[in-house]
C-alpha cells in the first residue's frame, strides 16, 4: 500500500515506522527534513504541511491510496477535506470534525448540548466585561485557554501560572488584545483537581478501539515546574492502564470518548481518525480536560512503539468506516518516553545549533529513538524552535522502561535539556498517593 503521510516531528516519525513495519510504501510531506522520515519514505518532499494545494499535488504524483495527517494545524485548515475531494482516503478528521480540538469553545458546548459525562463547569467570553462577570460566577478557581490553537503553550491555571485575580484579568486582556490562539476569544474552566491521563483511540465514524493510557508531562522543568511545552516526555504501564488509574476509570473514560463521537456524528460531522482524550482523574471519575484530533506527542510515541498489529490497515478500516476491537493489539510491555529538546525550550529555544545522535549506541541500549523537529543538512542535525529527539525504553516495568530511556539519551549531546524526572519511582509513587488522597478527599 502507498501511503501518504503529513507532518514531520516525533509523532510522525512514529506514524512513519509504524506504516513501514505494516510493510507500506510510505510518501511523506513535511516542512523540515527529519532525518528519520526521510530515510524511511520512498519519497518525500519539503512543503508548508497546511499548503492543501501543494499537499494533493505530491499525494497524486506519488499515487498513493490512503493518507494519515500527523500535526493539528493541517486539520484545521481541511487538509483531510481536500485530500478526499481528490479521491484519495484519509485516516484524519475532516475540518468540521477537528474543531474538538481546533476549537475548545465549540469542544464545550458540543459536550454541554450532549449531556456527555465527564463535562465540568465552563464560561466563554469575548470582553472583559464578561470576563470579570464569568469570575464572579465560577470564582478565580480556574483555566484559563484562548479558544484556538497554541500548541499546548497558552493554557495558564490559577495556582501555578496565574496566582490572583489580577493576573487572570492581565492574562485574559493579553488573549483578546494579541488574538491569542486565532480568535479574541476566552474559554474559562472550573479547575479540576486529581492526575492528568491521555488515552488515545482508532475511530471510523461510529466505533471507538482504545489503545494504552499514558501520562503526558507539560512542564519544562524537573518537579513539574516551569512552563508548559508541548510535552516532555511520557509513559504507559504494562496491561493498558496507570499506576493510580483502575480499570473502572479507564473504561469510564472510553466511554466519554464514545459519547463525543455519536456527538459529532449527530451533529453531522463524522469523526474518522485517531481521537485523543485528556482527562483529569477526579474523586468522581475521569472529567474532560481536551480532545486533540490526532495523535499525541509524545503519546504517540509510546503507543505506537507497542502495536503489533498491521497500522496501514487499521488507518484503511478508519477511513472505510469498518474498524473493529480486534484489529489493535498491544505489546504487553511497559514504555517510557524522555524527550531531548534545545536549551530554552517552553521560553525562548537555542535553534540552529548543531546536536549530535549516537543512532547506534542509542539501539544498543534496546531503545528506539524517533526524531522530532530538526532539520538534517550536510548529514548534520541542527535544532529548530520546537523539540528535537524522542529516545522510548520498553521493558516489562515502567521502572526497566526508564532507566532504559535514560541510559540512551545520553548518547545524545549539544546545547539541550532533559527531564530526567519523568518515569522515576519516586515521582510515580507520588502520583499514586496523590490519588489516594483525591479519591478520599483529603486534597
Amino acid at each position: 500500500m502507498r501511503v501518504l503521510a503529513v507532518g514531520g516531528g516525533a509523532r510522525e516519525h512514529a506514524i512513519v515506522a509504524a506504516l513501514v513495519r505494516a510493510g507500506a510504501d510510505v510518501f511523506a510531506c513535511l516542512r523540515n527534513k527529519n532525518p528519520g522520515i526521510c530515510k524511511a519514505a520512498k519519497g518525500y518532499t519539503l512543503v508548508d504541511e497546511s499548503d492543501v494545494p501543494k499537499v494533493i499535488q505530491f499525494a497524486k504524483a506519488s499515487a498513493v491510496e490512503l493518507a494519515v495527517i500527523g500535526p493539528e494545524t493541517p486539520l484545521e485548515v481541511g487538509l483531510a477535506d481536500g485530500l478526499w475531494s481528490a479521491g484519495i482516503p484519509t485516516a484524519s478528521p475532516s475540518k468540521s470534525a477537528a474543531r474538538i480540538e481546533t476549537s475548545k469553545s465549540f469542544m464545550r458546548e458540543l459536550l454541554a448540548r450532549h449531556k456527555v459525562k465527564g463535562s465540568i463547569r465552563f464560561a466563554i467570553v469575548d470582553t472583559m466585561r464578561d470576563l470579570e462577570l464569568a469570575l464572579d460566577e465560577l470564582g478565580i478557581n480556574v483555566v484559563v485557554k484562548p479558544t484556538g490553537l497554541t500548541g499546548g503553550k497558552g493554557v495558564k491555571v490559577v495556582g501555578e501560572h496565574l496566582m490572583t485575580k489580577r493576573d487572570i484579568l492581565a492574562y485574559g486582556d493579553e488573549i483578546l488584545s494579541k488574538n491569542i490562539g486565532g480568535s479574541a476569544k476566552i474559554v474559562l474552566e472550573e479547575k479540576l483537581v486529581g492526575e492528568e491521563l491521555t488515552i488515545q483511540a482508532f475511530c471510523d465514524g461510529r466505533r471507538v478501539v482504545p489503545m494504552p493510557a499514558v501520562q503526558d508531562h507539560k512542564r519544562a522543568f524537573e518537579g513539574d515546574k516551569g512552563p508548559n511545552t508541548g510535552g516532555m516526555g511520557s509513559y504507559s504501564q504494562k496491561g493498558g492502564l496507570l499506576p493510580f488509574l483502575g480499570r473502572s476509570e479507564y473504561e469510564d473514560a472510553v466511554k466519554i470518548m464514545e459519547e463525543v463521537i455519536n456527538a459529532l456524528r449527530k451533529e453531522g460531522a463524522e469523526y474518522k481518525g485517531t481521537l485523543y482524550g485528556q482527562f483529569m482523574l477526579t474523586r468522581k471519575g475521569p472529567r474532560v480536560i481536551e480532545f486533540n484530533a490526532r495523535f499525541g506527542d509524545p503519546e504517540a510515541m509510546n503507543v505506537l512503539s507497542l502495536l503489533n498489529r498491521d497500522f496501514a490497515t487499521i488507518c484503511e478500516k478508519m477511513a472505510s468506516g469498518n474498524i473493529s476491537m480486534k484489529d489493535a493489539g498491544f505489546e504487553a510491555k511497559s514504555s517510557v518516553c524522555k524527550y531531548v529538546v534545545p536549551e530554552g525550550y517552553g521560553t525562548k529555544s537555542l535553534a540552529g545549533e548543531e546536536i549530535k545522535v549516537d543512532e547506534q549506541a542509542i539501539a544498543r541500549e534496546g531503545a528506539l529513538l524517533y526524531y522530532a523537529n530538526v532539520n538534517e543538512e550536510d548529514g548534520k542535525i541542527y535544532t529548530t524552535t520546537s523539540r528535537s529527539v524522542g529516545i522510548v525504553g520498553i521493558a516489562d516495568s515502567i521502572e526497566d522502561s526508564e532507566r532504559m530511556a535514560e541510559n540512551a539519551v545520553r548518547h545524545v549531546s549539544g546545547r539541550i535539556h532533559v527531564r530526567h524526572d519523568i518515569a522515576k519511582k519516586g515521582m510515580l509513587d507520588a502520583k499514586v498517593r496523590r490519588m489516594e488522597d483525591v479519591r478520599s478527599g483529603r486534597i
